[in-house]
């Protein structure tokens, strides 16, 4: 059986410090919930290596454009890729760098 570390009070009360607040921990689950979807995982992992449209995503997943639009839909709502319009379509990318990071840290551990 495997022994396990009584914290003392002092660490105890740095352990309790340490927690997150709910509505932190709430938010947090959320965007790991983003994650949860295989096509959402598979959008970011294309958004991660450039810009794409709806129609070139559609057409790399094999998967419909209203498909792909409505996971679209989702990670932007989830702050996880942000979209700009060039002419007459819609370019979506990755929001920012921590997204790559999630990603990229997410695979590594799955890949140990």
């Amino acid at each position: 059986m495997a022994e396990f570390l009584r914290l003392d009070g002092v660490q105890a009360d740095a352990a309790a410090r340490a927690l997150p607040s709910e509505p932190v921990l709430e938010e947090l689950a959320s965007l790991y919930k983003l994650f949860g979807d295989g096509t959402r995982l598979r959008i970011l992992t294309l958004l991660s290596e450039g810009e794409f449209c709806v129609c070139d995503l559609a057409r790399l997943l094999g998967a419909t454009d209203s498909a792909v639009s409505h996971q679209l839909r989702v990670l932007k709502q989830g702050k996880l890729i942000r979209s700009r319009r060039e002419g007459k379509v819609i370019v979506y990318a990755l929001a920012d760098d921590h997204v790559r990071l999630l990603l990229q840290n997410g695979l590594e551990h799955v890949n140990e």
